[in-house]
């Protein structure tokens, strides 16, 4: 296992450099502890999907309305209440710490992307509005008052470079190091050049490691997704469950995620939203082509209100068909300038075309003149499509959607051709669960006690049991790793 690193000693030692990870090395910084930091991305690549997130973070109006909204979005799925109790109380402080502690301009998000059009400024309502407690959402606040761009990143980075803590890259972090009586010590790592080495942690290991929405097998496990796209960081793979299960660890809400729609493009390793964000001239159809879902439903960030249930959507893959019109009205993925989130827009750096003609020049989205001829590019029926496509114009004409219900509003007819189409699948944004936790981000064995020594925050192990709003994911992930290191450093200096 490699002797002790007598040159890098810490009392706590955070795994991972998002959100959680960055909020946990500060607040033990602050409180008199040694910190090292520690990410297995390299520049550039570190700080999981907080480096591509939108970055905002919810207000609640008060603590006491944020725990019934919480209460409310988990329905049956129940957390605990010293959970509850302490993630919306840490809720309320997230923007004085932001401003104050990590010395960043913080502002209000005026707005983002309407439902309906692309680009609209409006107010920040409440995705659940009909949930009780929703009356505690006041809107988001961000870096700078503005979405995405990693400025969240940025302004965390720069936090922790003030504070001289040890931050190690390209640096993964392999297997906790537990004494005879189960505390975690320390953790095993691999540096850049392959070198293994073990880091004390005196009062322990925060594991900020985020989500496993990269891992195929864990997400085919958990998720029941048998081919998954990410949206977030595709280094995301769970290495932080798997050192805690290993150390011990119980595990909560493993099944539960936001989706959304995005599609596969080769030589990408995530994938790309989509969103008919312009004109609402389309309609999914399945595997045999007949038109087999509301497109269009209310949702939630995860979760939209189908047959007057919450569920996760989308949960299949589904062939998107859309007319001319459509395809020149505006990019069927979000451009930097539309919402400048996801890897692909800001890693990768991808600018899709305005009209939609670089993808159909590539091959990304098929083009036929008939939709007879669309059919066999997407291997579906063709007289099934024409019948569906037929069935859905006349839905159109009625302002009514007899078969899904869809928003009348919504209802554009596909024109006449070309067409154009492409295979929609759900893209993982965040995975939810890992392990158990509890009020202090103590991390929990099967029979609820701590493993001592072990904390977990952000996406390796979220409140969340089923819904959440808009911002946050981010707001649990500073909140929690803001008391997993008040929490550890207290443990190593005997506070």
């Amino acid at each position: 296992m490699g002797d002790l690193a007598a040159d890098l000693v810490a009392d706590v030692v955070v795994l991972g450099h998002g959100a959680a990870g960055c909020a946990a090395a500060i607040e033990a910084h602050d409180a008199g502890a040694r910190v090292v930091l520690v990410d297995k991305m390299a520049a550039g690549l570190e700080g999981g999907s907080t480096r591509v997130s939108g970055g905002a973070w919810w207000e609640p109006s008060s603590a006491e309305r944020a725990a019934v909204y919480l209460r409310s979005l988990c329905g049956e799925r129940r957390v605990p209440e010293p959970v509850i109790a302490a993630w919306a109380e840490e809720c309320t402080r997230t923007t004085a710490w932001m401003r104050d502690t990590v010395g960043a301009e913080v502002g209000a998000v005026p707005g983002t992307l309407d439902r309906g059009i692309a680009g609209t400024v409006v107010e920040i309502p409440p995705e659940f509005p009909e949930l009780e407690g929703s009356d505690a959402v006041t809107g988001w606040r961000a870096v700078g008052g503005a979405l995405g761009r990693s400025r969240l990143l940025t302004a965390l980075t720069e936090a922790l470079a003030r504070r001289d803590i040890t931050v190690l890259l390209g640096t993964r972090a392999e297997r906790l190091v537990q004494d005879a009586d189960g505390t975690v010590v320390g953790v095993q790592v691999t540096d850049a050049d392959g070198t293994r080495r073990t880091l004390p942690a005196a009062g322990g290991v925060v594991l900020a490691t985020g989500g496993f929405e990269g891992d195929a097998g864990m997400v085919r496990d958990y998720l029941r997704f048998p081919d998954t796209l990410t949206w977030g960081s595709p280094y995301n793979t769970g290495d932080g469950h798997r050192m805690a299960q290993k150390a011990g660890a119980d595990l909560w809400h493993m099944d539960n995620m936001t989706s959304i729609e995005g599609f596969r493009v080769p030589g990408f390793e995530s994938g790309f939203y989509t969103r008919f964000s312009f004109r609402k001239g389309f309609l999914y159809v399945d595997g045999d082509g007949r038109r087999c879902v509301d497109e269009l439903p209310r949702t939630g960030h995860g979760q939209g209100l189908v047959h007057g249930a919450y569920e996760h959507v989308p949960v299949r893959s589904l062939h998107a068909v859309f007319d001319e019109e459509t395809r020149l009205a505006g990019p069927v993925s979000p451009t930097a300038a539309m919402l400048p989130v996801g890897w692909n827009v800001l890693v990768e750096g991808y600018e899709w075309s305005w009209d939609n003609s670089v993808e159909v020049e590539k091959g990304w989205l098929h083009k036929a003149d008939t939709l007879e001829e669309l059919a066999p590019l997407i291997g579906v029926d063709p007289e099934l499509l024409v019948a569906s496509v037929a069935r859905y114009n006349a839905a159109c004409a009625a302002g009514f959607d007899e078969q899904f219900g869809r928003e009348p509003s919504t209802l554009v007819a596909l024109g006449d051709g070309p067409y154009y189409a492409f295979t929609s699948a759900p893209m993982v944004a965040w995975s939810n669960g890992g392990p158990r936790r509890n009020e202090h981000a103590e991390v929990l064995d099967p029979f609820g006690e701590t493993i001592p020594g072990l904390y977990a925050a952000g996406g390796v192990s979220t409140t969340y049991s089923w819904c959440k709003d808009g911002g946050m994911h981010i707001a649990d992930a500073l909140a929690f790793g803001r008391i997993a290191g008040r929490r550890a450093s207290a443990r190593a200096l005997g506070a």
